[in-house]
């Protein structure tokens, strides 16, 4: 008599994506002991001032493997144990320049706390534990950085906003063809978004500062020519860009890139890409960097829905 064979769990060896969510609140001071104190100030502005600040910060871990016979990656109460102990219980409701080692700044070796800084330090502690695929962590909801596990580059967010109008139609067209390609976003006057604005840059940490790049020189940058150029503006009439080029998200977004990267480049960082959201229904997302597409995992992707 033939033995039968139990059919095959469903998923079993299959690959999968999981992430999961961890926070903890810290503080942290940036300040150099080889800088002056006027140099500490004007390197790193109020996040110079004693005794330092707090945020609630938000960890994504990404984690990738294959199905077992109980329809898992891992066990989610193995994986909530790991981030605990190696991570968040060692973190919650301390001052990050004093728990380890890598940010003894009184050593040559250490460097500041800073978001991308302390997303590589998590990953070196987590990797022997769990298999993270990429780690991001929410200083705040406008500034996180991304970690994939290169010895020395991460990928730095900023989140900022400005609210403009806009007309979609292009003028060789007539009202009634720009309103067959655009919809109602071809009515004369125009209409209006709250747009939400991510710039992400990818480049090493500096064994020191701990940073991408200067944040505030970041951040400037964009203010200055993002913010300041379009916010309250009417994008057709008063950016002279979108004169003759239809201001879709799409576009804007390019823009966008094509204005900051050599700017980027200048405070010693390589703009990765732009997300324009312009609705909560709607974005766009282009890269400035080609090449760098392979660095983006799916697991990033799964990070980012989060």
């Amino acid at each position: 008599m033939t033995e039968m064979k139990s059919p095959p769990r469903h998923g079993l060896g299959r690959g999968c994506v999981i992430t999961r969510r961890a926070c903890f609140s810290a503080s942290h001071r940036y300040w150099l002991p080889e800088f002056s104190a006027d140099d500490n100030a004007a390197r790193f502005g109020p996040c110079a001032l004693a005794p330092g600040h707090g945020h609630n910060y938000e960890l994504i871990v990404s984690m990738a493997g294959g199905l077992d016979s109980d329809g898992m990656v891992l066990n989610l109460s193995d994986v909530k144990h790991a981030i605990r102990s190696e991570v968040t219980g060692q973190l919650d409701f301390r001052f990050l320049n004093d728990v380890w080692p890598e940010f003894d700044v009184s050593t040559p070796g250490g460097c500041l706390p800073t978001t991308e800084a302390l997303v590589r330090a998590m990953w070196q502690r987590l990797s022997p534990h769990l298999p993270i695929t990429a780690l991001r962590l929410y200083e705040q909801p406008g500034l996180w950085a991304d970690y994939l596990g290169h010895p020395m580059d991460a990928f730095l967010t900023i989140r900022t906003h400005f609210a403009a109008a806009h007309r979609l139609a292009r003028p060789e067209l007539s009202q009634e063809e720009n309103e067959r390609i655009y919809g109602k976003c071809a009515r004369p006057h125009g209409h209006g978004h709250n747009y939400l604005v991510d710039v992400t840059v990818r480049g090493s940490i500096d064994a020191r500062t701990g940073m991408v790049c200067d944040l505030s020189a970041l951040q400037r940058l964009v203010d200055d020519l993002v913010v300041e150029p379009f916010d309250h503006t009417f994008l057709n009439k008063d950016v002279p860009f979108f004169a003759d080029c239809v201001p879709t998200a799409e576009n804007i977004a390019l823009h966008i890139a094509d204005r900051l990267s050599t700017p980027v480049r200048a405070i010693g960082a390589h703009l990765h890409k732009i997300r324009l959201q312009e609705s909560p229904n709607n974005a766009a997302e282009v890269y400035a960097e080609v090449p760098q597409l392979e660095m983006t995992p799916a697991a990033l992707d799964a990070v980012a829905a989060i």
